[in-house]
């Protein structure tokens, strides 16, 4: 199955001149969703790792499911503000802004080897946020597995270079 065919492309979203790889027309087919978490968890067994991270929110929709077929804890990452424990945080620059990503400060140990697994990697910025949240939590990042790599940006690259392992199922150029 070619998950490309199922990747919507919508110019100027969410401002001019970026060009939106829309996933809803990849998990609103049941086939395509369950080949893409397929190849997710398949990819994922070449690595060792004690749970699996996610930021919000489209992150979620795959990370959930392996973390239910993989039987492993699902960590969340979410905006600013949205976890109601003691945090950890880190601002970090988008590819149009900026943003912050949270993780509660009981979610990972010294000794957790985490998994992030997210639909889209562009500039890196999100990703690279999420390792070092990891690893303020103590934790080590075991790999990256992205559904979609804008390999055009540099995201995937830029990680790799911070010796971080890195997995993506479908690229497309981001402009």
């Amino acid at each position: 199955m070619n998950l490309k065919n199922f990747i919507r492309s919508i110019p100027d979203y969410p401002k001019k001149g970026i060009l939106f790889r829309d996933i809803t027309t990849l998990i609103k087919d049941e086939h395509a969703f369950a080949e893409t978490i397929n190849l997710i968890v398949q990819r994922s067994k070449k690595y060792n790792f004690t749970k699996i991270a996610a930021v919000e929110s489209r992150g979620f929709v795959f990370a959930s499911a392996v973390s239910y077929i993989l039987k492993k804890p699902f960590i969340m990452l979410r905006k600013k503000n949205k976890l109601p424990a003691d945090v950890h945080s880190i601002d970090f620059e988008l590819e149009y802004g900026t943003a912050t990503i949270e993780v509660h400060k009981d979610s990972i140990n010294k000794n957790d080897s985490v998994l992030i697994i997210d639909d889209l990697i562009a500039t890196g910025g999100t990703a690279y946020a999420a390792a070092k949240l990891i690893e303020m939590s103590k934790g080590k990042v075991a790999a990256f597995i992205f559904v979609i790599n804008l390999f055009d940006l540099g995201g995937s690259d830029g990680l790799i270079k911070k010796n971080y392992y890195v997995e993506n199922l479908i690229d497309f150029p981001g402009h």
